[in-house]
């Protein structure tokens, strides 16, 4: 398992946490350490289908429209089907952990293909089990990796931000 530093913080509607990515992007968080998962059920825009663009997520909506979103600033993408959870999306780089996670079968008894992704970077499995509830029951769990530096600017947005609950995963930066 290689350690990596996060903060994954959860967020009850889509709105909250479109809003969330925007304050990062524009802190310049790097959208690269980003990855966001969740249903989409918040969204009122009738979504009939996903693809790429590149390593970007493009919707396509019931009257032919396209929509980004904050789906649409992530790099890379991905939909899965998860026991118990359901139909999952997820952009960032969570998409890499995910596959990583489940070919390497890092897999500890009982966590989904999420949980496979986040333990392969060091998130301990009880909050792991916190944030399968957390997609269950319908919030978006978004998370910010990279140095300590960056994820400690990362949180100190997030905790300005509409969110459910945020915990950081690894090394802390002392002042």
């Amino acid at each position: 398992m290689s350690m990596m530093n996060s903060v994954v913080a959860v967020y009850n509607t889509h709105s909250q946490a479109e809003a969330a990515i925007k304050e990062l992007q524009e802190a310049g968080v790097d959208m690269k350490s980003l990855s966001i998962a969740g249903k989409d059920t918040h969204t009122d825009e009738h979504v009939v289908g996903y693809y790429n663009v590149g390593d970007r997520m493009k919707r396509w909506g019931k009257m032919g429209a396209f929509w980004g979103g904050f789906w649409g600033l992530l790099f890379g993408a991905g939909m899965f089907a998860i026991p118990g959870i359901g139909p999952i999306l997820v952009a960032g780089p969570l998409v890499a952990w995910i596959v990583a996670g489940l070919e390497g079968a890092a897999v500890v008894g009982g966590v989904s293909a999420i949980g496979a992704g986040l333990f392969s970077i060091g998130v301990p499995k009880d909050s792991i089990i916190q944030y399968d509830v957390a997609l269950k029951t319908d919030k978006f769990v978004l998370v910010v990796h990279g140095t300590p530096e960056a994820v400690d600017h990362a949180k100190e947005i997030i905790e300005g931000t509409e969110h459910h609950s945020y915990t950081v995963h690894g090394e802390l930066v002392t002042a």
